[in-house]
């Protein structure tokens, strides 16, 4: 057990003492980068550690059960929960008492990194302090299956949902402006991937008022156009001239994103060093849900799926320059746990 852990646990056994305060003090003045990435200072970090105290055990018992009921986990992720989860719920509510208004928190990831388990744990935490929020996620903007037909017979490169091209900006666009508007009700676009045999399609939509605070979330949320010189170099898969053609073409599709990214107030990327592992981590899903008499994509089908995905957005080319220029980098280690956070800028 570190020394995080051991403190943790007495902070949950036993009354808060002088000591372990001081000790927590001083493990987050230690990591600098993440200190300062939560705007974590000398001068204040004694209230901020007596603040995030009461939080995590205000807020412990039912962390736990969401662990287990939701992610079916056996023990509860504390150290996640104090080192990243606590802090940035507690600076997205900052911001959002800032800005006075809706506050929109961007959320850009992969699959592996977490993203639903972020969500599920912000709006838990967000919730004891007082605000309410909303998941929404870019999957749940794509077109309607009889649109995704009808585009797919003018382009048969869009086969799959997912790139650029293949989500319904409008209702994008509206939602998110009805919901930083506030005081209103609003319906919030759900989509199911289960539908027509996998394809999916829009479902019901929740219907909420006065979100104060947004989680959006995507796999290319925040991604923005290129120097189209770039894909005369790129990575593989994109090898072949009509492999270039088509990320030409996905890069060109991605200027009609900008106005829906810009109703973001703040960007955070769920960045994978090693974006080869998404890779590892799909092929080890599939695994488990063949194992368990469910269907599931073989190695090389996987491979085609992955690699279909990498042609439209490469992550080498669009996600590495996003963390220079993004409000917050989380990084995800090769266990799927939380590594460095620093400032993008």
């Amino acid at each position: 057990m570190n020394a995080l852990s051991q403190l943790l646990q007495e902070l949950l056994t036993e009354r808060p003492s002088e000591k372990i305060a001081s000790s927590l003090e001083a493990l987050t003045l230690a990591d600098r980068r993440r200190a300062q990435a939560f705007d974590i200072t000398s001068e204040t970090v004694r209230a901020v550690i007596d603040f995030r105290i009461q939080l995590f055990k205000a807020i412990h018992s039912d962390f736990t059960n969401l662990c287990q009921q939701t992610f079916k986990l056996d023990t509860p992720l504390d150290e996640a929960l104090w080192n990243l989860w606590l802090p940035l719920a507690i600076q997205i509510a900052d911001r959002h008492k800032q800005k006075k208004q809706p506050f929109v928190q961007g959320f850009l990831g992969g699959q592996g990194t977490g993203k639903t388990t972020l969500t599920a744990v912000l709006t838990l935490i967000l919730s004891h302090l007082g605000y309410r929020t909303i998941g929404l996620s870019l999957d749940d903007l794509y077109l309607t299956y009889r649109d995704r037909q009808l585009l797919q017979s003018q382009d048969p490169r869009l086969a799959r949902r997912g790139p650029p091209g293949t989500h319904d900006l409008k209702l994008g666009l509206d939602v998110l402006t009805q919901l930083k508007q506030g005081n209103q009700t609003v319906e919030i676009p759900r989509f199911d991937k289960s539908l027509w045999n996998g394809a999916g399609d829009r479902t019901q939509s929740d219907v909420i008022s006065n979100a104060d605070i947004v989680l959006f979330e995507g796999w290319f949320v925040g991604v923005r156009p290129i120097d189209p010189a770039s894909f005369e170099t790129a990575p593989a898969p994109i090898l072949t001239e009509s492999d270039r053609a088509f990320a030409r073409d996905m890069n060109v599709r991605l200027h009609d994103y900008l106005p829906l990214w810009q109703q973001l107030d703040r960007l955070a990327v769920l960045y994978v060093p090693e974006y080869r592992l998404s890779k590892q981590w799909r092929k080890q899903a599939e695994h488990q849900m063949i194992a368990q008499g469910k269907p599931g994509m073989s190695d090389a089908e996987i491979d085609e799926f992955v690699d279909y995905f990498w042609r439209s957005l490469h992550p080498q080319l669009f996600i590495k320059p996003l963390i220079q220029t993004c409000d917050l980098v989380i990084e995800i280690n090769a266990d799927h746990s939380s590594g460095a956070v620093y400032r993008g800028v």
